[in-house]
């Protein structure tokens, strides 16, 4: 259920850039990538990258804009949908 509503929280904030299904787009890196996975990228990444926004460090997409507009339940839910993609796709 959780990972139902970051999927549509995810639609809504995060695959304009990120792509859908967290597979990246012209505008923004993938989050299903063994980059953020969460050996690399803890869960509490994807609620400072929101908050605080991102300077870009590991592709060349410019830095990320905080999002003041997603709520941390948002976030959570978000973070759950991504790392249920990540193993879905063989990313631990």
């Amino acid at each position: 259920m959780e990972a139902q509503a970051g999927k549509r929280a995810f639609d809504l904030y995060c695959a304009r850039c990120h792509g859908g299904s967290g597979g990246g787009s012209p505008a923004g890196p993938p989050l299903v990538h063994r980059t953020y996975r969460a050996a690399h990228h803890a869960d509490v990444a994807f609620e400072l990258a929101v908050r605080r926004g991102v300077r870009a460090h590991h592709w060349r997409f410019g830095d990320m804009r905080p999002e003041p507009a997603v709520t941390r339940v948002e976030v959570a839910q978000i973070t759950r949908y991504v790392r249920e993609l990540q193993r879905a796709n063989g990313i631990e």
